[in-house]
């Protein structure tokens, strides 16, 4: 299969089609958007933003880099690649969004893997997240995909034009991707089983009223449930670098009391439990 970058841009102030130069994206109406030297292009007005700088800080980022690059959650990539490739058609042309991409360690992994499969189809990859640093470092990955800051609740894409949003440890907007996706879309969330860490937050947090463990899997309205898998492995063992990385990395850091984190903060190595769900969804006709 081939990569092709994306054309179903459209302007974040008025949804009119986006087009332009390696430089510049602009629309009908006059709104341009500058081409980063990275590669990424800043698709969030400020009046869409809830905080200056929202999303994933540069510390977070780097953690989470170092971490994935580490080969941790490797499983989780290779489990993802087998669950996107019984989803799509190789021999016709595929539009993928990566809604909450982070630093596209997830669809960098992906893309490489799809691009060798045999097929006559194209594959045309959309990472988004609100996170500027998060974007910056994604970009460095892969400079087939289109990286954009953007937001999941109103990605900058035109309607009805993606295939499949992937939505891995992130936050849904249903209305969001329900306008996006195709009449037959599908949609792959992929969120924390409820033994996910465990041994970590056995550590970080004092009681179970602390630890907010997973939710249950609920219906989404407009959406019908057509599968779901569970992917646990406990052959994991971290050092004290990558402790601190993967708590920096989650949203532990921000509940986790002050005692839970310089407890963590103690450990040399660590032995975890890592347990995550897929579930795909299609979009209800």
């Amino acid at each position: 299969m081939k990569a092709d970058r994306a054309s179903n841009l459209v302007c974040p102030l008025c949804a009119e089609q986006l087009a332009g130069t390696e430089k510049q994206l602009v629309c009908s109406r006059g709104h341009n958007f500058d081409i980063a030297r990275q590669g990424y292009i800043n698709l969030l007005p400020v009046q869409h933003k809830r905080s200056r700088h929202p999303g994933d800080s540069k510390a977070m980022v780097v953690a989470r880099t170092q971490f994935l690059d580490s080969g941790v959650y490797q499983p989780i990539a290779e489990r993802l690649c087998d669950v996107v490739s019984g989803l799509i058609d190789t021999s016709a042309d595929n539009n993928l969004l990566d809604a909450g991409c982070g630093e596209g360690y997830y669809f960098d992994y992906l893309l490489d893997k799809l691009v060798s499969a045999e097929g006559d189809g194209s594959l045309c990859f959309t990472g988004i997240d609100i996170s500027k640093e998060a974007i910056i470092a994604a970009a460095r990955r892969n400079k087939l995909i289109t990286w954009l800051v953007a937001s999941n609740r109103q990605p900058p894409v035109a309607d009805e034009s993606i295939d499949l949003i992937l939505c891995m440890f992130g936050f849904m907007s249903v209305e969001g991707f329900a306008r996006v996706l195709k009449p037959d879309g599908k949609l792959l969330l992929v969120d924390p089983g409820e033994e996910h860490l465990k041994e970590l937050r056995s550590v970080i947090y004092r009681d179970d009223k602390e630890d907010e463990a997973a939710s249950a899997a609920v219906e989404i309205d407009g959406f019908t449930e057509l599968a779901t898998e569970r992917l646990t492995f406990t052959d994991v063992t971290i050092d004290q670098m990558q402790i601190e990385n993967l708590l920096t990395m989650t949203p532990h850091m921000f509940r986790a009391s002050r005692e839970g984190k310089l407890a963590a903060s103690r450990l040399q190595q660590l032995d975890l439990t890592v347990d995550v769900v897929f579930r795909v969804l299609e979009k209800q006709l």
